[in-house]
């Protein structure tokens, strides 16, 4: 693993294809550079577990990671940060309006809700935005308050609770966002980057975000847009730290093999 993430850090994404693997194309214009890397953000129609309780027991290996937009950093998750799930009865007992709430199993996308009072929190779940309990919402994951992960200014928190109020109701495409955390983060800073389509894909990638391999090794990708960045972080939460770093290994062999066999001809 040692000589893969020395590799790495090296890797270039020129080669990587940028089409969004579910067919879909925007008509802003083309992609230029990274974007879905390998991202598939199939996670509001997946299938509910017959198990829920059990979904916490198996560790999460999320990475630390870091976003920067030019070169202001807008989103941070330090490794003192990871690992810190609590049940969802602490939450229950922590959360107040306005607050965030991102949950988290192994082999399973984040799920991020906004807590409106009583218990209560408003979240995007299978192309719809609806009401729940936090408990319900939870679905047995561990969860964690994750406010200040984005680092932008934060609305009044009377203003986020009316903002995800306001599309309770909204369906499949009616629905302006592409995952639970756009739509949570758009309640919370009310910024157009987190909405479908907010931001027009042309010119250089101002984003990038940056993987920490280990405790001295990190490599950056590049982004057109935050929320190509937001699948990609997210699909990479799914699959785990390990499974990270293998693919972007795998991809870096298959074009060293790729190059040996073209110096060849």
């Amino acid at each position: 693993m040692g000589n893969q993430v020395e590799k790495l850090t090296h890797l270039s994404y020129d080669e990587v294809p940028t089409v969004d693997p579910n067919g879909y194309e925007d008509d802003d214009g083309p992609r230029i550079g990274v974007s879905y890397i390998f991202s598939d953000d199939a996670e509001e129609e997946g299938e509910e577990e017959e198990h829920p309780e059990e979904k916490g027991d198996e560790e999460v290996r999320d990475m630390e990671c870091a976003v920067y937009y030019r070169d202001e950093c807008v989103y941070e998750r330090k490794s003192t940060e990871m690992g810190s799930l609590e049940s969802c009865e602490n939450l229950l007992n922590r959360c107040k309006p306005g607050d965030l709430v991102e949950f988290m199993a192994a082999g399973q996308y984040p799920h991020w809700v906004v807590c409106t009072g009583d218990f209560q929190v408003v979240h995007l779940h299978r192309s719809e935005i609806k009401m729940d309990h936090l408990s319900h919402a939870a679905q047995g994951k561990r969860g964690r308050i994750v406010n200040d992960l984005y680092k932008f200014r934060a609305l009044n928190p009377d203003v986020v609770v009316k903002n995800a109020l306001d599309q309770m109701g909204m369906k499949e495409s009616s629905v302006c966002w592409r995952n639970s955390e756009c739509f949570a983060a758009w309640c919370r800073f009310g910024r157009r980057e987190f909405k479908t389509g907010g931001e027009l894909r042309i010119g250089k990638q101002p984003y990038r975000m940056k993987l920490q391999l280990s405790e001295k090794k990190s490599h950056d990708l590049e982004f057109q847009s935050l929320e190509d960045l937001i699948m990609e972080k997210r699909r990479n939460d799914q699959i785990g730290r390990d499974a990270v770093i293998q693919e972007l290994a795998n991809h870096l062999n298959s074009s060293e093999e790729v190059n040996s066999d073209c110096s060849c001809d």
